[in-house]
């Protein structure tokens, strides 16, 4: 496994307890594949331990009945409460998963006695390759409810950072898909508030009394809660007049429509560590645990503790590299426009993690991927229609403004890092010129915004 079109990660949302996917091996076996929503698709192969990703994948679309778009939206992925994988469609997952101690030693920090009880199981998920684009196509109600709930389930469990506005907006969704359309006058808040949890993220849905608790709600507004869902979830709108199971479609893909602003929605997630800002008369620093979320769009560190994003940089506002433990502790570089005390510098951001060179190679395959689809993305609009011959683009759509303060921002004073202008030196104050970069991997020049600084006179150094 080369990580290049596979991806390994942190523990998703549904942290599944030492459960196996294989119930027997033999000549025929009992395969079990979990969906997004807990629930199992029961395979009886034969010859397992030569089965591929690929010919498994094909399986579950012919149990599940899913058109061919299914093929690319959707990817198996190995998944234990250590370590997760997708899986290329070459690889055999039976003989992965007997490799998974020798996995979870070299990609992760866990303790031998967790290395010795885990076991990973099998999922269908969302493919990590498969673009937000493509998405709008799909018009399968299935594939759309697959979609949907994994990315509820990325929601709820805090694991896509979200501002209290967007949790009631996409928690009024789940209550329509779950509770049916809004209808004054029924007792609505009783139901969400029995299953606030199946709604909001277990952060806004915890219940506390006095200053302690005021202050712990870290700037959660009035109406957080039950409340705020419930006018959220008045103001759902309807598609048409059909029944309940008809427009549920509609719904999901509202959900995700709305799950496409995040701009982590369809990333693989890896842990890592990044230094604290040196605090206090001491200049205690220490490091803080992250999770670093690679997409086909960028790269997003996020505060595993308080949930916002630390950094968001799209591959053009990037170089990076890492190095390896052989070299010295397994580290992820990301180097990236900021400023020193209002003087424009690069700025370096070092964040040590085992799966660095997982990591590394997938922000290379995204951004190979990336320059050859443009070409064909190109050639269609929002909608996925092929333009005409010689007809305009379609405009390009501004960027929503983000709120001040929101979850998704980054927050630069929060993170430690190296600013220089010279090859691994450190600076506080320069006279700077743009000219080349730290590291040699990066976007062409030609393809994006970043740029690098050196000094034109003398350097005063710290």
């Amino acid at each position: 496994m080369d990580g290049t079109e596979g991806s390994a990660g942190q523990p998703g949302p549904a942290e599944r307890s030492h459960r196996s996917s294989v119930s027997s091996v033999g000549a025929r076996a009992d395969v079990l594949v979990y969906l997004a929503d807990d629930t199992v698709v029961p395979l009886a192969v034969e010859n397992l331990p030569s089965l591929s990703a690929h010919e498994l994948h094909r399986a579950v679309r012919e149990v599940l009945q899913l058109p061919d778009i299914a093929l690319d939206a959707f990817a198996l992925w190995l998944v234990s409460p250590l370590l997760e994988v997708q899986l290329k469609p070459k690889h055999q997952p039976y003989k992965l998963g007997r490799q998974w101690p020798e996995l979870l030693l070299r990609f992760t920090d866990a303790p031998d006695d967790d290395v010795a009880m885990d076991e990973p199981s099998l999922q269908f998920r969302r493919n990590v390759f498969f673009p937000k684009r493509r998405e709008l196509q799909i018009h399968d109600e299935e594939v759309l409810r697959l979609l949907y709930e994994e990315a509820k389930g990325n929601v709820l469990a805090a694991r896509y950072p979200c501002d209290v506005e967007d949790c009631e907006t996409l928690g009024a969704l789940v209550c329509r898909v779950q509770l049916g359309p809004y209808q004054p006058g029924q007792p609505t808040a009783c139901a969400l508030r029995e299953k606030l949890d199946s709604f909001l993220p277990a952060h806004l849905c915890k219940r506390g009394h006095g200053l302690f608790a005021a202050l712990r709600g870290r700037g959660a507004k009035a109406g957080t809660g039950e409340q705020g869902l419930l006018n959220a979830y008045c103001k759902v709108k309807e598609a048409g007049d059909g029944e309940h199971r008809a427009s549920l479609s509609t719904h999901y893909r509202a959900y995700l429509l709305k799950s496409h602003e995040l701009p982590f929605y369809g990333c693989a997630f890896f842990h890592g560590e990044v230094d604290k800002p040196a605090q206090g008369f001491l200049h205690r620093g220490g490091r803080k645990p992250v999770a670093v979320a690679i997409s086909l769009e960028g790269v997003h560190v996020i505060d595993s503790r308080e949930k916002h994003v630390l950094l968001g940089l799209r591959f053009q506002e990037l170089s990076w590299d890492h190095t390896s433990p052989e070299e010295e502790e397994s580290v992820l570089w990301l180097e990236f426009d900021g400023d020193n005390e209002g003087t424009p510098v690069n700025k370096l951001l070092k964040i040590y993690s085992k799966q660095a060179e997982l990591m590394s190679s997938l922000i290379e395959y995204c951004i190979e991927l990336n320059q050859t689809s443009e070409p064909a993305a190109s050639q269609e609009n929002v909608s996925g229609i092929p333009s005409a011959a010689g007809a305009p683009p379609p405009p390009i759509q501004r960027p929503q403004l983000r709120r001040q303060g929101s979850v998704v921002c980054s927050r630069l004073q929060h993170l430690s890092t190296i600013d220089y202008v010279e090859e691994g030196q450190q600076i506080k104050r320069v006279k700077p010129k743009r000219t080349t970069s730290f590291f040699s991997r990066q976007l062409s020049m030609g393809q994006g915004s970043y740029t690098v600084v050196q000094p034109t006179g003398s350097l005063e150094q710290g």
